[in-house]
């Protein structure tokens, strides 16, 4: 599903409000992470959910504007952006041979042999190859 880029200097904003509001994790919920939100706010009575809001908080502006959309971003077009529907320069066959390698780590992924975090940064890594 497509939405709206997120902001790296308001998911940090969030994150340190959550260092001196009563309740934490609203930067969680802004970044598309609901689990991680309500784990914050069933946590909120100790001091872990401060003190992670505010090194997650440092975490996001010390990370440069093209990491944090690829961490958050990655399925979001921003308004105004024209889509490219052909790529320039890439190699058909390396692309055929991604898409192959996509299809194996699918099958593992589905087998049970590798988790969904495994997968997806697998296929991060082999997606970065085409771009």
């Amino acid at each position: 599903m497509l939405s709206k880029p997120k902001n790296r200097k308001l998911a940090a904003i969030l994150a340190f409000s959550g260092a001196v509001v009563p309740i934490a994790g609203f930067h969680k919920f802004y970044l598309g992470q609901p689990l991680w939100g309500m784990l914050y706010l069933l946590l909120c009575w100790t001091p872990i959910p401060k003190v992670a809001s505010v090194i997650e908080g440092f975490w996001y502006l010390a990370q440069g504007q093209d990491e944090f959309d690829r961490n958050f971003n990655l399925n979001v077009i921003p308004a105004g952006a024209s889509v490219q529907t052909q790529s320039v320069g890439v190699d058909p066959a390396q692309v055929g041979a991604i898409a192959d390698a996509l299809r194996q780590l699918d099958s593992l992924r589905q087998d049970g042999l590798m988790s969904e975090y495994e997968f997806e940064q697998k296929r991060r890594q082999l997606l970065d190859r085409i771009a």
